[in-house]
């Protein structure tokens, strides 16, 4: 899972950009040191919560930390990036503190009643195993795999997301693409080449299905698990049914660059490259590269920036542009270097010693 370091690098960086004022510094700083900075001050501000039923930081509001319980969909995040500090940083403390809130996740491999098991346990204890040859982790990382298989539906060739509902029979959303890379590893410590088929299967019916003439993506599809047929086309989180929803286009384009690695089967590096065009020569992408909320979201000075999109989209590129070669290296290398660059300064990252926290 060698792609997830740069994607929670850049999330630190957003968790740092909440503040209330500009302290001013008399040295230029480090990037990795005021990261690791502003990481220490959440880790510090999230510890009262270690015991209780929240344990794991998911945002800050009006300078309020808010934290989440181990069965929401973003837990694996906070013992995620703590591993990424622990390789970027080689400070023992961080991976001593990311091993605790991983362990905090042990019993969500079993949980078959969500498709984020990818971000939950890849993030964590997939990270783990980056920096820490662990046979407990592997076991724990095949049976999430077995888990998350348990909701693949092979009639229409896809792993359900959320639930049935009154709105949707069988919904699947673009995000799940994000969680086949679990799969991938699950094999390679397993053997066992189901996990292996079952992400395959579910790539190519989303590339066939999930995506516009543009190589946009809808947000969810709603499938009929007997006959496969797409029942409906909609949004939960976008603009409206026919828009881009920002994120939705990152997990798409990282997700398709994760199948390529994993396959080696063109078809995934063609519609990676496709996703990439779509992001890069949208109008209404802003000049510093990080986008709005959705594409096609009227566009006024209120109009909401989407960060965590921008993050997602600089590692996907900088991955993908070990893939191809000449003028489309660099262009992915620059365009990925312009977010990183946007995102390393104001009004993304916060200063060492702005207060952050109310």
């Amino acid at each position: 899972m060698k792609k997830f370091s740069l994607y929670y690098v850049f999330l630190l960086i957003v968790l740092g950009s909440c503040k209330e004022k500009q302290v001013a510094s008399e040295q230029p700083v480090p990037l990795l040191d005021k990261v690791s900075a502003q990481y220490e001050l959440l880790y510090d501000n999230a510890l009262p919560f270690m015991d209780t039923d929240t344990p794991m930081p998911r945002t800050i509001v009006d300078g309020k930390l808010h934290t989440v319980g181990v069965y929401d969909w973003t837990s694996g995040f906070h013992p995620g990036s703590m591993w990424n500090l622990y390789k970027l940083t080689n400070n023992e403390e961080w991976k001593n503190r990311a091993t605790h809130y991983t362990k905090l996740l042990d019993t969500i491999q079993y949980w078959e009643g969500t498709h984020d098991l990818g971000f939950m346990i890849g993030d964590s204890y997939g990270n783990a195993l980056k920096y820490e040859n662990n046979a407990d982790y592997e076991k724990v990382m095949v049976q999430a795999a077995k888990s998350l298989s348990s909701r693949f539906k092979p009639n229409a060739g896809i792993i359900q997301s959320w639930e049935s509902n009154d709105r949707w029979q069988c919904p699947v959303i673009i995000d799940n693409m994000m969680n086949l890379e679990m799969m991938f590893e699950a094999t390679k410590i397993s053997g066992d080449s189901t996990f292996y088929q079952i992400a395959v299967i579910h790539a190519d019916t989303t590339m066939a299905k999930h995506f516009r003439k543009d190589y946009s993506s809808y947000h969810v599809l709603d499938y009929d698990t007997k006959t496969g047929e797409v029942l409906k086309r909609n949004t939960a989180q976008g603009y409206k049914d026919e828009s881009a929803w920002a994120r939705g286009q990152a997990w798409g384009l990282y997700g398709f660059i994760v199948m390529y690695r994993e396959t080696k089967n063109l078809k995934y590096l063609n519609q990676a490259k496709h996703i990439a065009r779509f992001i890069m020569n949208h109008p209404n992408l802003p000049e510093d590269k990080v986008p709005y909320w959705d594409y096609n979201a009227p566009v006024t000075a209120q109009t909401p920036r989407d960060a965590s999109a921008a993050a997602i989209t600089a590692s996907a590129l900088y991955e993908l542009s070990t893939y191809v070669e000449d003028d489309l290296n660099s262009a992915y290398i620059n365009e990925a270097n312009t977010i990183v660059e946007t995102l390393s300064k104001e009004p993304y990252l916060a200063e060492v010693g702005t207060k952050v926290f109310s």
